[in-house]
């Protein structure tokens, strides 16, 4: 198993990617869109087995957005026979590997042996402790901030801490919050993910379109968040270091 070339105390606990450039990566190619995100499918694979053997504690990754029910629909129904293969293709692997896999989103709409499969994928992996694997499936922050708010507000919370108990009603309750979130594929935006959970994040965007990002590129990411001071308002002396969202050079 390879061992991790950054520190665990400059490690970030909670790693979010916006797997972004599958259509784009295979217009490129001539292929469909589909087939991009069938592509995409490795990279996601060795991004999990990296950030686990890194010894991050939890990585979400955005799959399938709020916003994605507009496009067509013959993408989204293939997206979804996607999710329902990749699911019984990799759950034997998270298993055995300690991985615990959990969805996030309003999972209403989907199609039931969607839901069946992710449920069942929650049940048979809930005991694994060595990473948790968060997918974001019909997710969007505002959807769950709303949501959150709504059954905060029933539940008449009067806590000390109000931003902490309202953490505990969103769809990431009892997760950290986001240390680092990456985009590939060039755009520079985090598009209604996690926003309430990524306040203090440090941004990486990178060009690279999903299915070509590297466990290299992932690499440098980690190592470019080790050199980040982290500050969250205060003044810290000699806090020089790279501005946010600057790729790291090679």
């Amino acid at each position: 198993m390879p061992v991790s070339s950054t520190p665990s105390e400059a490690l970030p606990a909670h790693v979010a990617i916006i797997m972004d450039g599958n259509g784009r990566w295979a217009e490129a190619r001539g292929l469909t869109r589909s087939e991009g995100h069938r592509a995409g499918l490795e990279a996601t694979r060795q991004a999990v087995r990296f950030f686990a053997e890194q010894g991050v504690d939890t990585l979400t990754l955005f799959a399938f957005s709020s916003e994605n029910w507009s496009r067509p629909r013959d993408e989204v129904e293939a997206l979804f026979e996607l999710f329902v293969s990749a699911i019984e293709a990799e759950l034997p692997e998270l298993v055995e590997r300690g991985i615990a896999l959990t969805f996030i989103g309003d999972r209403a709409s989907f199609p039931q042996d969607l839901q069946a499969r992710m449920t069942e994928a929650e049940q048979a992996s809930a005991r694994n402790e060595r990473m948790r694997l968060v997918v974001a499936l019909g997710y969007g922050g505002r959807w769950d901030i709303l949501q959150a708010a709504r059954r905060w507000v029933a539940g008449g919370d009067e806590a000390p801490d109000p931003e902490a108990s309202f953490s505990g009603y969103l769809s990431t309750a009892g997760l950290p919050d986001v240390d680092l979130l990456i985009r590939t594929g060039g755009e520079r935006r985090i598009s209604n993910f996690l926003l309430w959970q990524s306040a203090y994040a440090e941004l990486l965007f990178i060009e690279t379109f999903w299915p070509d990002v590297s466990t290299a590129e992932l690499q440098e990411g980690l190592s470019w968040y080790a050199r980040r001071q982290r500050r969250f308002g205060r003044v810290i002396a000699s806090a020089a270091g790279p501005e946010p969202g600057e790729v790291p050079s090679a």
